[in-house]
Order: C-alpha cells, then structure tokens, then sequence
C-alpha cells in the first residue's frame, strides 16, 4: 500500500488565508446578527469586526444576504450528514427517532443564531432555497424513512405522512431550544438531549409515554 496516498491533501499559504478570512467574516457576521438583528446589521458592522480592508470583502461575499446563505448553508450541510449517519446505523425504531431529532436540535444548539434567523426569514428562505428551513433541514428523510419501513424499523406506512409528522413535532421545539440556549449557552447539549427524549415519546408513544418519562425524571 502506498502510505504517502494516506496523507491529507496539503493546502497553500493563499487557500488556508481564504478559508481565515471567509471564517472571521462569518463569525463576525453571526455575533453581530446576535447582538443586532439581521436588518440592524449592516456590512460595516460585519467588516469592522473582523479587522479586515472593506474591499477584502467582497472577494467573498457580495452582499449581507450572501453571508446569510452561507452560514444556512454550512449549518444544512453538517446537520444533514450528521442525520443521514445516524439514521441508517439504526437498529431499532427508537434509535431512528432519537438520532435525527438528537441530530437536530443539537445542531441548533450548536448555532441558535443561523437557525432562529432562518426561522424569522423564511420568506428570504424560499426566495434563496426553494424551501423553509425544516424542509431544508430534512431534505434526506424522506429517502431516510422509505429505508427504514423497508428495514422493518419503522411501520409500513405513508412515508409522506411520517416525515410531515415528525416535522410537526421538529419545528417549534427547534425553535424553542435556540431561544434557551441564546440565553443559556451553557446547556447547549443538554438542552438538546431533553428535547430528544420529549420528542421522541410524544412521536413513538404520544401523551402516556411522555407520562411514564415525567415520572423517571
């Protein structure tokens, strides 16, 4: 086996500065999203943040809704792998619903700015994506949950239904856990995991498995 084939890609001097600066931009952009509000944000507040030349910029970005995308962009990607691998490494109904939830409001926990300014947004959603930010979101579950009633994981049901189902559920308590996290930061994965076990009785179980949860806690 050649090892040197094993060794990651090296990267240049001027990609790893492109890949500094488009990261200050954003984080920039997402503090002062934070503080501010999407529209009391403006592309000076944005650059002024990250120490960088006004023209620096725009190599990157041509506009605020440009930064916008790219932060919804970056969470949709690593939340959509992160669920796929869970969900098929499922060996039981249970796990299959505790994982993409888990998946989920742990990606929101992890950047409640980029989902509840996606969620305020959606008509500037569907203008840049065709979609709202849970379809987004759950572009693979449907393909997900077809894999899991073939596997026996899941009823033989109206996959179409399933997913809407678990979309009713998915959408506010998202929401819900950003807003917690942005005033507790440091209950970030815990509030996640609570809002997967609620989530995950109410939809295999309804109103008496969340009982039978509330007294074990």
């Amino acid at each position: 086996m050649d090892m040197l084939n094993l060794k990651e890609p090296v990267i240049g001097k001027r990609a790893q500065n492109r890949i500094r600066n488009r990261n200050a931009i954003l984080t920039a952009a997402r503090d002062c999203f934070r503080e501010n509000g999407y529209e009391n944000s403006s592309i000076r507040d944005i650059v002024r943040r990250t120490g960088l030349a006004a023209g620096t910029f725009y190599n990157y970005f041509s506009s605020k809704q440009d930064i916008f995308a790219a932060l919804l962009a970056d969470f949709l990607t690593l939340l959509n792998d992160d669920m796929s691998r869970h969900r098929r490494s499922a060996r039981s109904s249970h796990d299959f619903i505790h994982h993409a939830y888990l998946a989920l409001y742990s990606a929101t926990a992890r950047d409640p700015v980029v989902y509840e300014l996606a969620h305020q947004n959606q008509r500037a959603l569907r203008n840049l994506f065709g979609s709202d930010i849970l379809g987004l979101a759950m572009l693979s579950l449907e393909e997900d949950v077809r894999d899991g009633i073939a596997r026996g994981l899941l009823p033989d049901l109206d996959p179409e239904y399933l997913c809407a189902a678990f979309f009713g559920v998915a959408y506010d308590i998202s929401l819900s856990v950003a807003r917690r996290v942005n005033h507790q930061p440091d209950r970030g994965q815990e509030e996640a995991e609570k809002a997967a076990r609620f989530s995950t009785a109410l939809f295999l179980g309804g109103l008496p498995a969340l009982a039978k949860l509330s007294s074990q806690s």
